[in-house]
Order: structure tokens, then C-alpha cells, then sequence
């Protein structure tokens, strides 16, 4: 499957891939910690932080160390929450915090073959930060992070 990233409107970015599995697999794999444990990230990096409130005005921060010891961490505030259906969210990443943070729409919605269509749509506080960080290779680590989440899934 293919993770696609676009830029359809000035501060807007939006995340799409279709994973084989139910909708309900893949809600529990992105809010549960012991299962983000097992595929956020990128390779070549440790899992150090996995904090899930899932709740309305709960705290999430998820976070990796680099073999030289470096922290790289994102946190946010969970504004809303509808199971298995939808995931609305801050996100900051803590080395780099922007003027306001990213707020993201996450939409989760059954395929006919039963898979899940994953909508990722998150909007910057400006153009030129969500550029930035597009330029810094953040379509290279979702799409690593989207491929190790596939292939959890199938393993779940």
C-alpha cells in the first residue's frame, strides 16, 4: 500500500494509506500503548516515552532516543474522541515548538474489503513551518512509520 502526502491547501497537509485490517484493529494499534510501542517511529531508533490519555482534554507524548543518547518527542492535548471513527489532537514536537501547535483530524473509515482508509489531515500554524518540516524528511519517516504500523498490524 501506498502512503500518500499532499499539500491541498496553504497550512494544510494531509497523511492517506489504507491498511489491511478492520477499523477496529487499527484505532486500538494507534491508541493503546503497549501496541504503539511496537510501531511508532523509525527504525534505527528506541521507543522512550509512550504516554496515552485517551480522554477529552487528556495528554498524549510519544517519544524516541537516537543511539547518541538525543530525545525526539511529540506531545499534544486529545480535544476529541469518537472510537474507532475519528481522533482529534494537538501536536508539538518538543525540540522545535512552534508559535501553536499542529491540530490534526485523524479519520478512521471502513474499506469494503474490510481494511481501513486512514485520513491523516493536519493543519500548521503557518506555511513555512509545515515546509520546513516536510523539507527535514517527514515524508520519509511517516512513510517508514506507516509501513512498520502495516506490518504490526498483520502480526496484532
Amino acid at each position: 500500500m501506498i502512503t500518500l502526502l499532499t499539500t491541498p491547501a496553504d497550512r494544510e497537509l494531509v497523511i492517506t494509506r489504507t491498511f489491511d485490517a478492520p477499523v477496529e484493529r487499527v484505532w486500538e494499534a494507534w491508541t493503546r500503548p503497549e501496541h504503539v510501542r511496537e510501531w511508532y517511529g523509525v527504525s534505527g531508533l528506541t521507543m522512550s516515552i509512550c504516554e496515552i490519555d485517551l480522554r477529552p482534554g487528556g495528554t498524549w507524548r510519544w517519544g524516541q532516543r537516537t543511539p547518541e543518547g538525543q530525545e525526539i518527542v511529540f506531545s499534544g492535548t486529545y480535544e476529541e474522541i469518537v472510537p474507532a471513527e475519528r481522533l482529534v489532537y494537538t501536536e508539538t514536537f518538543e525540540q522545535m515548538p512552534g508559535p501553536e501547535p499542529v491540530r490534526v483530524i485523524l479519520a478512521f473509515d471502513a474499506t469494503p474489503d474490510g481494511g481501513t482508509a486512514l485520513t491523516s489531515t493536519s493543519f500548521w500554524p503557518t506555511t513555512e513551518i509545515r515546509d520546513q518540516a516536510l523539507a527535514a524528511g517527514m515524508e520519509t519517516g511517516v512513510r517508514e512509520q506507516y509501513d512498520r504500523l502495516a506490518e504490526y498490524l498483520r502480526a496484532m
